[in-house]
C-alpha cells in the first residue's frame, strides 16, 4: 500500500475510531456514573474515557507514517 493510500485509509479509520469510541464511552457512562458517585471517581472515569482513544489512535498514526516499501 502506498503512503498516500495509507494516509487516506488511516484518516477515515481515525474518524470512525473516534466516533465509535465516543458512542461506547457515552453508553458506558450512565452504567458507571450516578448522582451518588463521588466527584473524584467521576473525574477519574472521564479522564480515562477521554484519553482512552489515544493508544489505538497512536498506533494508527504510526502505521500511517510508515514509509513506502522499496
Amino acid at each position: 500500500m502506498t503512503s498516500n493510500a495509507r494516509k487516506l485509509t488511516g484518516t477515515v479509520l481515525m474518524v470512525v475510531l473516534i466516533f465509535v469510541y465516543f458512542l461506547f464511552a457515552l453508553a458506558l457512562a450512565p452504567a458507571l456514573i450516578t448522582d451518588e458517585t463521588h466527584w473524584s471517581l467521576q473525574l477519574i472515569f472521564y479522564a480515562v474515557a477521554g484519553a482512552g482513544w489515544a493508544i489505538p489512535g497512536a498506533l494508527l498514526i504510526k502505521w500511517m507514517a510508515k514509509p513506502d516499501e522499496s
